[in-house]
């Protein structure tokens, strides 16, 4: 659908329409991508720097992590908006017989899967970008700091937005094991995750002021 390669000025737009995509979803993988970015830069800005010499191989691993991070987060736009398009469709199936009735809730169980396997994957994606900008503002140069702390904040916002677009999809499933299985791994992880940002956007606030 390209939204991944649309210009800033587009995805906002089209975000701020009645376009069924993209959505929440995409918007989080979007921001999540912006946030490992931001500690991604904090690596660059290291590397190269005598006074950092000690940590630079890390910082090239830290960085290459960031890389592939990025591709999967703007790839996880696309996949957000694929997976959308069955789930507005089924939602609007008929429901006047038993067999549409039998039909429609059949389908919805197939595409409430897969919509809630986009954001789920996203959080996890956040999770490890979060772990990664912890190292970038533990040992990056201290002139990025406050990059650091932003791509701490950012991926907090997107654990915390792929997290509704679990939850939302979730309440609907007629198979609740599944669903509350899914619930607790994104609730374990925004329990976890977004403790940690906030260590290391505080941290990062403690040093500047």
């Amino acid at each position: 659908m390209g939204f991944s390669t649309s210009t800033c000025t587009e995805f906002v737009e089209v975000l701020a329409s009645k376009a069924p995509v993209p959505g929440g979803g995409g918007a989080s993988a979007l921001v999540g991508a912006v946030g490992t970015a931001l500690g991604n830069m904090v690596g660059s800005l290291t590397v190269g720097k005598k006074k950092y010499a000690d940590v630079e191989e890390e910082m090239y691993e830290l960085k290459a992590k960031c890389d592939q991070l990025q591709k999967d987060f703007l790839r996880l736009i696309e996949r957000d908006a694929e997976v959308f398009e069955p789930l507005s469709k089924a939602y609007g199936m008929p429901k006047e017989t038993e067999e549409e009735k039998a039909e429609k809730a059949r389908v919805m169980e197939i595409v409430l899967k897969d919509a809630c396997s986009v954001p789920m994957e996203i959080m996890e994606k956040c999770c490890e970008a979060i772990e990664l900008i912890v190292e970038f503002g533990a040992k990056g140069s201290k002139l990025a700091i406050s990059d650091a702390g932003v791509g701490a904040a950012f991926c907090k916002a997107a654990l915390q937005g792929a997290s509704l677009n679990v939850y939302i999809n979730t309440k609907s499933m007629a198979d609740r094991e599944y669903a509350e299985e899914l619930n607790r791994k994104a609730d374990a992880m925004l329990e976890k995750y977004t403790k940690i940002a906030d260590d290391t956007f505080n941290s990062v606030l403690g040093r500047l002021k």
